[in-house]
Formats: C-alpha cells, structure tokens, sequence
C-alpha cells in the first residue's frame, strides 16, 4: 500500500452543496479515475475508505455526495429523498455529472479514463451516466440493477458489471431480469454477479442505527463484491503509463486490492 492524499471537495448540484471526498494516490501525473456513488444513506466512512482504497491502488478517486454533506440515518428520511430522485433519471444525471466535473478538475485525473463505481442509489447514478452517454471506461454497481427510460441503455459504450444479493427484496429476480433484458436489447457488455444468502446492501459493514428491512452485511460475500469492483477496473481501467506523464509505479496494482470493508 502506498500513501494517499485526501480531501473534501464541495460543489453544487440538486440545489445543494455538496461535500465529497476526493482521494489521490502517491506520485505524479495523471491517472485513471473513479467516481464512487455512496447507498442512499449518503456519504459517509465506508464510501471515504473505499476511495482511499482506490488511490491506494493508483486511481484518483472521488466519493460523490447526494444529501448536501449530510448522513441520512433516519430510513424514512432517507426514502423520501432517494425514492423521488430514483424516479427521475435527469436529477440522478445532474448529481452524476456535477460529481464528474469535480473529478475531471483535478489535476491528476486523465479525463479519457475513468469509471463509474457505486453502491444503491449511487450505483444507479452511475448507470444514468452511462444511459447519458457519458464516455466512461466502465461501470460498477452493487445492488442497484435499476433500469432506465426505454432505449437509452444504446447509449452506454462501456462493459457494465452488476452485483446483488440473492435474497435482496429491495432488488427481487423481476427487477435483476428486467435490467439485464435491458442491457441485452442494448448491445451492452454486460455481467450479473449474483451473491448467494446476501440481503441488501450486503457490502455495507452493520451500522448504529436503524435500517429499511431487509437489509443485512455479509462478510464473505463484502470481500468477494470488492474484489470483484477491482477486478472490473483492472480489466478496464488498468493503472499503468498515460503516454508522456512519467513512469507509474503502481502498474498492475490491480492486481493488490487493500479491502476498506475488513
């Protein structure tokens, strides 16, 4: 592992500011980035550790915000903002691409190489990007096989690697089929990685407050869901030499995927 650097970064986006936390690997030049897409509580801990995990491994990282710095521990609270923004892909889009434009702006980041990384609601942003045609190199989602306005999933131009839990009422088998008919008529490079025994937001460590039913960490399948993540971004997004920026010493760091679940 190798030191990282760590920020808060705030912008504006859905008439908030917003707080996120930007993370960036030891050395110099530019890098392949990711956007990580906090569940619908918000950002918080986990999100800020699974983007220093990342910068770890080499990437430029940035946890994106929904609530305007805020943790929704309270599930109706947190409902009530996620349900209407779930259903309404222009304000997801909004949220993603202010998200993007932060990362984008740092120096670091090679603009021509970044991906998508998120977790429920976050994970559903990251799909509206691509639907939007933004020009990602890959997108990752656990528990978010949401689907969008009918034809737009033409527009995503990158693999897409989905995971969700066998036992997920939040995402039952109706909608996991519905999302991947959709990924099929589209002619997308798709995967579903179905977690066997895990609940919703199976990755997320057990929290201190109360949750939507059905909802449950799974330790195993925690670990195999990040390395899956990284495996995706080693695939796609691998962290070795943008032409004319200097030797990049974490090539192949894919490969050594530090867990900010354990």
């Amino acid at each position: 592992m190798t030191t990282v650097t760590a920020r808060a970064v705030e912008y504006p986006a859905d008439g908030m500011t917003m707080v996120g936390h930007l993370a960036l690997p030891a050395g110099a030049g530019l890098r392949p980035a990711v956007l990580v897409g906090p569940e619908g509580t918000g950002l918080g801990d986990v999100e800020r550790r699974r983007a220093e995990a990342l910068a770890e491994l080499g990437y430029v990282a940035l946890a994106f915000d929904l609530h305007g710095g805020r943790y929704l521990s309270d599930p109706e609270e947190m409902l009530a903002r996620c349900l209407p923004l779930l259903d309404d892909p222009d304000r997801m889009r909004e949220i993603g691409r202010a998200a993007l434009e932060v990362l984008c702006a740092e120096p670091r980041t090679d603009p021509d190489r970044i991906a998508a990384v998120g977790y429920g609601t976050g994970g559903a942003i990251g799909l509206e990007l691509g639907r939007a045609g933004v020009g990602l190199r890959a997108i990752g989602t656990v528990n978010a096989t949401t689907t969008g306005r009918p034809g737009e999933a033409a527009r995503i131009r990158c693999p897409v690697w989905a995971g969700v839990g066998s036992e997920d009422p939040i995402m039952p088998p109706a909608r996991r089929d519905a999302f991947t008919a959709e990924m099929q008529a589209a002619g997308v490079d798709w995967r579903l990685t179905v977690y066997g025994g895990a609940l919703h937001a199976f990755h997320h460590p057990p929290v201190d407050h109360s949750v939507v039913a059905g909802v449950g960490h799974h330790p195993r399948h925690a670990r195999r869901a990040w390395r899956d993540v990284v495996d995706l971004l080693a695939e796609c997004l691998p962290v070795t030499e943008a032409p004319g920026h200097g030797t990049d010493e974490h090539a192949d760091a894919g490969q050594r995927s530090p867990s900010p679940t354990d």
